[in-house]
């Protein structure tokens, strides 16, 4: 399986979208700094998750949440915005 996941930082009061075949140690790498581009809004806070039966729907899906659109539909969908 593979998710699909937004991360939520009220230091930056910005969200992360990324995709990975593993959340729970996924998430721990953002927190614990690895990321270059999240070090700086630790702590992140897990907002959303969806799962997908292959990385290229989960590809698609991140590409698409990443987008202009993309990004409205999450402002409507999961109560927090940038």
């Amino acid at each position: 399986m593979f998710y699909i996941y937004v991360l939520w930082s009220e230091k930056l009061s910005k969200r992360y979208v990324g995709y990975t075949s593993d959340i729970v140690k996924r998430v721990h790498e953002h927190n614990q700094g690895s990321s270059k581009f999240t070090k700086g809004g630790v702590p992140w806070k897990l907002v959303r998750t969806e799962e997908y039966s292959s990385k290229t729907e989960a590809i698609k899906r991140e590409t698409f949440l990443k987008t202009g659109v993309g990004r409205k539909w999450l402002d409507d969908n999961i109560g927090i915005g940038e």
